[in-house]
This record gives structure tokens, sequence and C-alpha cells, in this order.
């Protein structure tokens, strides 16, 4: 199933590259920012700020309810052992494909704000080097955390922020301490950060193991 969808995000990259209607490799640019409700001006950046971080925070309560709904109690049954789920009566196609389909939504929200905020839309974002980007944020931050991609995020532009000019070699240093995440803390950032918390409170003797 993965390499049919990077399959199908690969031949929708190479048809925005041709396409007219895209821009091809100049891709679309002068897109407005418009009026919202016809009221706020979000070529304001202010407003335009506060318009994307409304909008976050509605993504995430989303995602928060899904997961701490029984919908999401199911999807963690699906994840933790499929065919125990199918044993007990559940239909993992179904919810497998909603939260697939819910997922395209979030990242669709976010990528129209994308455009809104640069006034541009780039037909390199569609590659498929994009999503193994967004996947290592979400590694790096914390697979099971809801935090997790977000503090992932916040750590892969602070690398690219700090480096400047030497932001070519941003993806190296980021993939280093993809490593040592991986070998040192697979459960994220925000899994080493419980686990010291722990620590501090519990004692190393008494240290409650995280999930």
């Amino acid at each position: 199933f993965a390499m049919i969808t990077l399959g199908l995000a690969q031949l929708v990259f190479f048809l925005a590259m041709q396409m007219s209607f895209t821009g091809g490799e100049d891709g679309m640019q002068g897109i407005p920012r418009g009026m919202l409700l016809g009221v706020f001006d979000l070529s304001d950046n202010i407003a335009m700020y506060f318009f994307v971080f409304a909008v976050f925070m509605a993504g995430f309560w989303l995602v928060y309810r899904t997961i701490h709904s029984p919908f999401g109690q199911i999807l963690k049954a699906i994840r933790d052992n499929e065919e125990r789920a199918r044993f007990i009566g559940i239909t993992t196609t179904v919810p497998r494909a909603a939260v697939y389909s819910l997922s395209a939504v979030v990242t669709g929200i976010a990528g129209v704000l994308s455009s809104l905020n640069t006034g541009f839309v780039s037909p390199e974002n569609l590659h498929w080097s994009v999503s193994a980007i967004t996947l290592l944020m979400v590694v790096v931050g914390g697979v099971r955390r809801l935090v997790g991609p977000i503090i992932g995020a916040i750590v892969y532009f602070l690398f690219k922020d700090l480096l400047g000019e030497h932001a070519t070699h941003s993806m190296a240093l980021f993939g280093a301490a993809l490593i040592a995440v991986i070998v040192f803390s697979p459960h994220g950032i925000v899994g080493a950060l419980e686990n010291l918390r722990n620590r501090l409170r519990y004692g190393p003797v008494a240290q409650r193991k995280t999930p």
C-alpha cells in the first residue's frame, strides 16, 4: 500500500511538472490572500498569523477528539494487533480508510494555508521527499505522542533557521539527530522528556514505563 501511494504521488508530481494550469516547473504564482469572511484582511501578516493559528488549534482539537473517541480506540486496537482486532469483530478496512482520508484532509488544509502564506505553490511540494521530511519530523518528535510531530517540526525548522546560509547541510544534521533519537530514545524527543520527568519524580528504581 505504501509503494502504491508513493507511485501515485510521483505520477501526480510528474503531471504537475508538465501541465500548463499548474505553471509547470514555475509553479502557481501570485496567489492572493484575500479577505476572510469579508472582514479580516489576510494580506496583513498579523491577521494571517492568527488565522493560521486558529486553524492549527482547530485541527489539533479534531485530532485529539478523534484519538480519544471510540473510533480512536478502534484505531489503537488495529495499530497494536490488527489480527486480534478482526477476531473480536472489528472491520479493519473501513477505519483505516477513514483515518487515511482524515489525514489527507488535514494535509490538504495545511497545503492551502502554506499557499496563502507564501502566495506560491511549487510542484516540488508533490515530491515524495516532502512526505519523507514530514515522517522524519514525526519520528524525531515522538510517534505515539500528539505533540510529537509539533516538537519534531520545531526541531527541523530550527535546524534550517540556525544554519542560515549553510542550510544545505540541514538534512545531514537532521538525519544525525534522527539516528540519535532512534538509538537512544525510540519514543522520540517527547518520550525522552517523559522518561526524564519520571526519573526526577520517582527515581530510577520506581520509574514508570511509558506506553
